[in-house]
C-alpha cells in the first residue's frame, strides 16, 4: 500500500502539469489564429465569385481569359465612336478593405470588347474623320449626302479640265516651244491675273443678290466658269490673241469664283443642324479638294496619251455642268425667295396646299440669269413703268385705299406690277407679292378663256378694274390661310428675300 501511494501521487502530478501545458498551448494557438488574415480561397472556388465582377451587363461581353483568374476588379466602362472598353484595377487587398486602401499606382488595365478593326476599316475610319462632319448623320440634314456627292463629282471634272486649260495657256504663250522670252511670258501672265482680280472686285458689289437668288447665281457662276475655261482653250487656235483672250477668261472665272465663295456659307448653313457650321464647311471643302486632286491626277494620265483636246474638254464640260445642276438642285433651303415664293403661291392657288421644303426646292427654277428680273411680276417698280395713263391709276386707287400697296396689270407689257406706299411694312410687301400672284392667276385664266372662245379683244379699263377688285376680295380671304400653311411646312418668309424695288409712293403735300 505504501508503494502504490507514491506512484498514484506522481501520476496525478504529471497529469496536472500536462493539463496546464495543454491549456497554455491551446490559448496561444487560438490567439495566433485570431490575429492571422483570412485564408485566400482556392482558384476553383474564387472563379464563380470573381466572374460577376468581370461581367458588364450594360455593355455586354466578358474580359479576356487572361483576366479571369487574376485579382482584377472592374472599375469603369467606356464607349467612344461605337467601340466599348472596360477598365480593371488590381484588387489584392480583399473586398472588405478596398474602400479603406487606395488602388495601386499604374495598375489600370483596359480591355476592348470588340475585335480590332481590319486595315480596310481603319482606313475608312481615317477618311471619314476628314470628309464627314462629327456626329454624322445626325449632325446634318438629309440633303447633305447628295449635295456633297455631286459637289465632289463637279470638282473632279473641274480639276481634270484645269490640266488641259493650263497646258493650252502655256502652249499659247510659247513656253513649250520657246517662242517667247521668259520676261514676256511673266508679264502676260501677271496682266492676265490682274484683270481677273479687277473683275472680282467689280462683281462684288452684287453681294446682296447672293442672299435671295442663291441657287440661280451659284449655277450661273458654274456656267461662267465653263465659259472662262472655253475661252482659255480658244487661245490654242489663236495664240497671237493670248493676252486679250486670257484676260477675258480670267475675268469671267474670277467672277465665278466670287459667286462660289459668296454662296458657300449659306448653303453649308442649311445643312448644319446645330452649331457645327465650321465643321460642315471644313469637311465640305476637304471633299472638294480631294475630288479636285483625283481629277487632276486622272487628267495628267490622260494627257500623256495626247487625246483630242476639244473632244476631251467637251466631255468633261458636260460632266461638270450636269454635276453642278444636280448639286444646286439637291440643296434644301427654308427661305422663300422670289422663285420659291412663286412655287408656293401657285401651288396654293391651284391645289389649296403649299409644297413641302423638299418639293418646293425641287420645283424651283434655277435657270434665271442674275441680270434678268423676275417676270411677269415686278415688285416695287417706277410709277411710269406700271401706269401708262393717269386714268387707270385714278380708277384703281380707291380699291387699295386701306392698303399700303397698289397692284395693277399692264396689258401692253404683259406684267403685273406691285407698287408700295412709303408706309409699307414687311407684311405689306409680302401681301402685295401674294396679291400679284392672285391677279396673275385671274388674268391668265381670263386670257385662256378668251383664246378658247377665239376672242382677241383688248382688255378694257372696266374689265381690268373688275379683275383687280375680284383679286382684292380673294386676297382678303386667302392671305392669312396662305401664311398659316407656309409656316406649317417650315418655310420662312421675309420681304428682303423677295428683292423689292426701292421706289415708293409718297403722299401729296398740301
Amino acid at each position: 500500500m505504501k508503494l502504490k501511494n507514491p506512484s498514484n501521487s506522481t501520476s496525478q502530478t504529471l497529469t496536472s502539469s500536462e493539463t496546464r501545458l495543454l491549456v497554455r498551448e491551446t490559448l496561444r494557438i487560438s490567439a495566433n489564429l485570431a490575429s492571422a488574415p483570412p485564408p485566400s480561397p482556392s482558384p476553383v472556388a474564387a472563379a464563380p465569385q470573381e466572374l460577376p465582377l468581370l461581367k458588364d451587363s450594360s455593355f455586354g461581353g466578358l474580359a479576356d481569359d487572361q483576366f479571369l483568374n487574376s485579382s482584377l476588379r472592374l472599375i469603369c466602362c467606356e464607349e467612344i465612336d461605337g467601340r466599348r472598353w472596360q477598365y480593371f484595377a488590381d484588387d489584392n487587398v480583399g473586398a472588405r478593405s478596398v474602400a479603406l486602401k487606395p488602388l495601386k499606382n499604374n495598375s489600370i488595365r483596359s480591355v476592348c470588347l470588340q475585335t480590332p478593326l481590319s486595315p480596310a476599316d481603319e482606313l475608312i475610319t481615317f477618311i471619314r474623320s476628314y470628309v464627314v462632319p462629327e456626329g454624322f448623320p445626325d449632325s446634318v440634314t438629309p440633303s447633305y449626302v447628295p449635295y456633297m456627292t455631286w459637289r465632289a463629282l463637279k470638282h473632279f471634272f473641274g480639276g481634270a479640265m484645269g490640266v488641259f486649260t493650263t497646258q493650252t495657256l502655256l502652249s499659247s504663250l510659247g513656253v513649250s516651244r520657246n517662242r517667247s522670252a521668259p520676261g514676256a511670258v511673266a508679264i502676260n501672265w501677271i496682266l492676265k491675273d490682274g484683270a481677273g482680280r479687277v473683275g472680282k472686285m467689280l462683281f462684288a458689289r452684287q453681294g446682296k443678290k447672293f442672299d435671295y437668288d442663291l441657287k440661280q447665281l451659284r449655277f450661273a457662276g458654274d456656267l461662267l466658269m465653263e465659259l472662262g475655261a472655253g475661252v482659255e482653250l480658244a487661245t490654242a487656235a489663236v495664240p497671237h490673241l493670248f493676252l486679250p483672250l486670257a484676260c477675258a477668261a480670267n475675268v469671267v472665272k474670277n467672277v465665278a469664283a466670287v459667286t462660289s465663295t459668296s454662296t458657300r456659307t449659306p448653303i453649308y448653313k442649311a445643312f448644319a443642324k446645330g452649331e457645327n457650321i465650321g465643321d460642315v464647311t471644313a469637311k465640305g471643302e476637304c471633299v472638294g479638294n480631294i475630288a479636285d486632286l483625283l481629277g487632276t491626277g486622272l487628267s495628267i494620265m490622260i494627257a500623256k496619251r495626247n487625246p483630242s483636246l476639244f473632244t476631251t474638254f467637251g466631255l468633261l464640260s458636260c460632266g461638270y455642268i450636269l454635276s453642278s445642276y444636280k448639286e444646286v438642285k439637291s440643296v434644301v433651303l427654308h427661305t422663300l425667295n422670289r422663285a420659291r415664293f412663286t412655287v408656293a403661291a401657285e401651288s396654293f392657288l391651284k391645289m389649296g396646299c403649299v409644297p413641302s421644303l423638299q418639293e418646293g426646292n425641287l420645283m424651283e427654277n434655277i435657270f434665271i440669269p442674275p441680270w434678268k428680273q423676275h417676270r411677269p411680276i415686278v415688285l416695287g417698280p417706277r410709277f411710269k413703268d406700271a401706269f401708262q395713263d393717269p386714268i387707270s391709276y385714278i380708277a384703281l386707287e380707291p380699291i387699295f385705299e386701306k392698303e399700303q400697296y397698289i397692284v395693277t396689270y399692264n396689258p401692253s407689257k404683259g406684267n403685273i406690277y406691285a407698287l408700295f406706299k412709303n408706309q409699307a411694312k414687311s407684311d405689306d410687301i409680302l401681301k402685295a407679292a401674294f396679291h400679284a400672284h392672285v391677279l396673275l392667276h385671274i388674268v391668265q385664266s381670263s386670257n385662256q378663256s378668251q383664246q378658247s372662245s377665239k376672242k382677241q379683244d383688248r382688255l378694257s379699263l372696266g374689265d381690268l378694274q373688275s379683275q383687280i377688285a375680284e383679286s382684292y376680295k380673294l386676297v382678303s380671304a386667302l392671305y392669312e390661310p396662305f401664311k398659316t400653311k407656309v409656316k406649317e411646312q417650315g418655310w420662312v418668309m421675309s420681304e428682303s428675300l423677295l428683292n423689292p424695288g426701292r421706289a415708293r409712293l409718297c403722299e401729296l403735300s398740301s
